[in-house]
Parts: C-alpha cells; sequence; structure tokens
C-alpha cells in the first residue's frame, strides 16, 4: 500500500524589524552649578509604595551609589518616601538645599499616582507644561503601535502626562534611542524612571552633562583582607580610624563570615594611605588585595 508524501511545511514568514529610531540628542548646557564648580555630594530620592511595601525589590539605589562612588562623589543620604506629594515635596527640598546632585527614581509614568512631576513642580512652586519635543519623540518611537493607534482620548491624555514637566526644568534627552528625557531642576535635581534598565541607561547617558569631579579630587581606596574575625580586630580598627579622621581618612570594614573580614582605606593622600596599610598588614596579618584611585583600584592578588 503507498503512503502519499506529507505536505511541505513553509516555514514561518519573518515579521520584520521595526525601522530603528535615533533621536538627536541636546547640546551640552552651561555649568548648572557655575562656572568651575562640580559635584562634591550627592542625595537619591526613590518614590514608590511598591518599593515601600516590598512587592518591588529596589536595585536604582544601589546602581547610583556605585555610580558616584567611582566619580569620587560622596553620597549622603538615599530615602524612601511613599506616593504621596508633602512627602515628596519635603524631601526634595531639603535635598537640593543640601547636596550638589539629587536624583528621583520613579512615579513618572501615565497612571494615578504617578505624582512626581506634579509634586516636584509645586516643591519648586512651578507650572506643568507639556513639553512639544517630547511629544514629538513619544509619537514618532510609538508609530505603527495598534495599542497606541486605538486610544480613546482619555487614554491618550493619560499617555501625555509622561511629558507634563515641571516649566523651570531643563528638558535632557540624553540618549538617541530613547525619547524619555531626564529633567533637571534648580541646576540638581534629575528625574529618573523606576524601571532599572530605563535607570541605568538614561543615568549613564546623563553623565556628560554633570559637572563631575575632576580626577584629581577622586580618592584612593586601599583594601587589606585578614583571616581574623571582626570581633579581635574592632579595637584596632576602633583607634585607626579615631587617630586618622582628622586626616580626612575613612576606616571600614567589611566581614566575610567563611573567610574572614577585608579593611578599606580611603583618602586623597596615597602616599599616607600606603604608611596605614603597611600598619593594617603588620597589625593583622593582611593581605593587600587592591589599591589605586576610587573606581581604578588594581586588584593585588
Amino acid at each position: 500500500m503507498s503512503t502519499a508524501p506529507e505536505p511541505a511545511v513553509e516555514p514561518p514568514v519573518p515579521k520584520p524589524e521595526p525601522p530603528k529610531i535615533s533621536f538627536p540628542r541636546t547640546p551640552i548646557p552651561p555649568n548648572p552649578l557655575g562656572e568651575g564648580k562640580f559635584i562634591r555630594t550627592a542625595g537619591c530620592l526613590i518614590i514608590g509604595n511598591e518599593i515601600l511595601n516590598g512587592k518591588t525589590h529596589d536595585k536604582n539605589s544601589n546602581t547610583f551609589a556605585k555610580f558616584c562612588f567611582d566619580l569620587g562623589i560622596e553620597v549622603k543620604r538615599i530615602e524612601v518616601v511613599p506616593d504621596e506629594e508633602e512627602d515628596i515635596v519635603e524631601a526634595a527640598r531639603r535635598m537640593v538645599s543640601l547636596y550638589d546632585f539629587v536624583i528621583t527614581s520613579g512615579g513618572i509614568g501615565p497612571t494615578h499616582d504617578d505624582i512626581t512631576y506634579q509634586s516636584l513642580a509645586k516643591a519648586f512652586q512651578q507650572d506643568l507644561v507639556h513639553d512639544q519635543e517630547c511629544i514629538r519623540r513619544m509619537t514618532e518611537f510609538s508609530k505603527g503601535r495598534y495599542d497606541v493607534s486605538k486610544q480613546t482620548e482619555e487614554q491618550k491624555t493619560a499617555r501625555l502626562r509622561m511629558a507634563l514637566f515641571p516649566s523651570g526644568g531643563e528638558v535632557l534627552f540624553c540618549n538617541e534611542d530613547l525619547w524619555v528625557p531626564v529633567l533637571r531642576l534648580e541646576g540638581k535635581l534629575c528625574i529618573f524612571p523606576g524601571i532599572p534598565r530605563l535607570f541605568n541607561e538614561m543615568l549613564m547617558g546623563l553623565t556628560p552633562y554633570l559637572p563631575l569631579p575632576p580626577s584629581s579630587e577622586r580618592p584612593f581606596r586601599h583594601l587589606i583582607h585578614t583571616n581574623r574575625p571582626e570581633s579581635s580586630i574592632a579595637p584596632f580598627l576602633t583607634e585607626l580610624a579615631n587617630r586618622t579622621k582628622a586626616e580626612g581618612i575613612r576606616v571600614g570594614s567589611y566581614p566575610d563570615f567563611r573567610v574572614g573580614v577585608t579593611v578599606s582605606l580611603i583618602g586623597k593622600d596615597q602616599a599616607r594611605l600606603r604608611e596605614l596599610q603597611e600598619e593594617v598588614v603588620k597589625e593583622l596579618d593582611g593581605t593587600v588585595v587592591a589599591e589605586g584611585k576610587v573606581g581604578e583600584e588594581q586588584k593585588k592578588v
């Protein structure tokens, strides 16, 4: 009995890739802190009930802290506040008055609890206005999307809330492949989304727009590892920290319960750090594991 050949299966036709959209970056404006000044201190304000109730794990403050540390900027405070206008207003005003560089993360979407822009407009006594360039880029980016093209007027209004900014801010388009800008208020406060991927990309894109510390201002960090438990080295480290505090040297210890403790020495005088490093190695029977400019440490083992 003959068997009819099975019909050939045609491979699926791949969908065409959407055209890649690229936007020009905003030209770099003058130093917002004033000629010759640079960022020394920073604060981070994370906004959202979902962080406080544990639904979402905050990664952005950690990314920001590492970013600042590697550039020689001292993060003085990280705070999390709920989606409440009065909390955002108070924290933003206080941080801007104290620090050179402040960021917010979260609360800039289209939903009812995304109140960051309106809260910051109130904090700095500004009106809310639609940014037409942002709307143009948003529209270009959304072309061809069925869910956007079929939106009701109410849904369109909600989407345009993402381009409703405090009137006195600098609108910085820092990334060629994103329509979302970083808004900078008071020359110091930069507003970021809460989505970690976007936060990371936009923070890196913002870097050329920041008056960063020159390399000469970045401190050195020396790391020494010892197998002794932290309780055994605590008296020596306490005495060392008290003795060197007036020199601007910071002493830290970071235990790993399986393999001992790493001692950190941070300061601007590398020759002095090397003297203290030798003292720590001798006193704690330690080993130097890294040293160099912050963010450029060279591993020794």
